[in-house]
This record gives structure tokens, C-alpha cells and sequence, in this order.
């Protein structure tokens, strides 16, 4: 099979049900930006993490390239997948998991830590963008996205939770927000 097919040359590209489409259109972006999630969440895996959380993380990136397909599908075409309601149950159940063990929080929390922890959280902020874009395409097509929309929200949150137990997994101490000393010139800079 060839990687490179020539179809995309002039900046056009398919859509799932034979429609052409500009590679500018808020359908590629949506699908571009999910799968840009998913390179990240990519990146996470490669660090060390348990067993479990590898297992979890595969499953989510199956379930994008679902949420992509969808995306990528020509207004009103059965790209033969969906995206249930019990996908966002999955991850609640998981989030209710992964937080059980760690500390309240009572401040925001900065982004960062161990490298998988940072990158995690990384994954998650390009979620919301993937979100943004989803709720987007569902406003100005009649594709059903309503669940995916729910699975995105709920995945930014599992993301949130996992940079936290990931940090916590590797002993790495969370910095919290403390907001701008206004007395500080420095601080404003």
C-alpha cells in the first residue's frame, strides 16, 4: 500500500461517505487536532507508567480514532462507528480510581511535574482544543457528535486525574497556583 496518493495535492481531502472537502475546514481541523491528541497520548505511553494506565491509555486512543471518524464523515453518511454514552462512564470510573488516592485539592495546580505527568497534561489541553472544535462541527452539521462531545469533556477530565496519579506514582510534589504578588514589579513582567 502507498503512503502517498496525490488526492491531496490541490489542499482538498475526502471526507468518510465520498464528499471533498479543504484540508482549512472545521471537519479537518477537528480530526486533525484528535489525532494530534492522540500523538500526545502516544508520547505518554512511551514513558513509565503501570501496566493498567497503559491499558487505559490504549483504549482511549482506539476510542479517538472513533471520535475522528466521526468527524471525518460527510454531513448524514453511517461511518459505522459511534461513540456510546458508556465510553464517558468508562472514564469516570477510572477517574473516581485514579483520584481516590490522591491529596484534595484546594488550590489550582500548575502543569508539570514528571515528564509523563507534564505531557499528560499537555494531552489534556489539546483535548479541550479537540472539544472546542467538535462542539463546532455539531453546531454547524447534522452529524451526530453529541456523544463524542460528552467523551472529549469527560477524557479532559481523566487526563487532569491521570497527570496528578502520575506525579504522584513518581513522587513529584505538585506546584500550586499562587497567583501574582501585584506588589511585586517583577511578578507582572
Amino acid at each position: 500500500m502507498k503512503i502517498y496518493t496525490r488526492t491531496g495535492d490541490s489542499g482538498e481531502t475526502g471526507l468518510a461517505g465520498g464528499s471533498r472537502v479543504s484540508k482549512t475546514s472545521l471537519a479537518i481541523e477537528a480530526v486533525g487536532t484528535i489525532d494530534e491528541l492522540n500523538a500526545v497520548l502516544g508520547i505518554v505511553r512511551s514513558y513509565a507508567i503501570t501496566d493498567e494506565i497503559q491499558k487505559q491509555l490504549q483504549q482511549i486512543q482506539s476510542r479517538l480514532f472513533d471520535v475522528g471518524a466521526l468527524a471525518a464523515s460527510k454531513e448524514g453518511y453511517d461511518c459505522g462507528v459511534t461513540i456510546s454514552a458508556e465510553e464517558s462512564t468508562w472514564l469516570e470510573v477510572h477517574i473516581d480510581e485514579l483520584n481516590q488516592n490522591l491529596p484534595e485539592l484546594r488550590q489550582f495546580i500548575l502543569p508539570g511535574g514528571h515528564p509523563a505527568a507534564a505531557q499528560t497534561h499537555f494531552a489534556r489541553t489539546v483535548c479541550r482544543r479537540a472539544e472546542r472544535l467538535v462542539v463546532n462541527l455539531q453546531q454547524q452539521s447534522e452529524n451526530p457528535l453529541a456523544n463524542a462531545i460528552t467523551y472529549l469533556n469527560r477524557l479532559s477530565d481523566y487526563l487532569f486525574v491521570l497527570a496528578r496519579a502520575v506525579n504522584a506514582l513518581h513522587s513529584e510534589t505538585e506546584t500550586t497556583w499562587t497567583g501574582a504578588d501585584r506588589n511585586n514589579p517583577q511578578s507582572a513582567s
